[in-house]
């Protein structure tokens, strides 16, 4: 009797670490996977390691689609006069609209880089 709820324990024991072994496995590809999205949503995940925020939710919160220098002052001002603690705002939300701005223009700055190497090597040396 004992032998049989041995056996029984032990099988129990491999088929429990089985089933946890694959559901490690799953959550790691499951997070290897999210990982390569976040990194193609925003293009430079270096810009997004320096203030944790991607740019999707950065042109979300400014409300903006396309990065244009012109647009995005103009709602961050709107935004950031609005919340203000001063006239009942939240500064919570105050601090991700000025997070949101700081990642944008980190992206235009980027994006200014990589259009001045293009042009760099579009010119011919003489």
């Amino acid at each position: 009797m004992a032998r049989y709820l041995v056996q029984i324990i032990i099988v129990g024991a491999q088929v429990v670490g089985r089933a946890f072994a694959r559901a490690v496995r799953q959550e790691m590809a499951a997070s290897k996977a999210a990982a390569e999205a976040r990194g193609q949503a925003g293009r430079h995940p270096a810009a997004t390691n320096i203030n944790g925020m991607s740019l999707q939710e950065a042109r979300q919160i400014l409300n903006v689609t396309k990065l244009n220098t012109k647009e995005i002052q103009q709602n961050y001002e709107h935004l950031f006069k609005v919340n203000d603690k001063s006239v009942g705002g939240s500064f919570y939300l105050q601090s991700k609209v000025v997070r949101a701005k700081e990642r944008l223009d980190e992206e235009l700055k980027i994006e200014e880089m990589d259009q001045a190497r293009k042009e760099q090597t579009k010119q011919p040396e003489t």
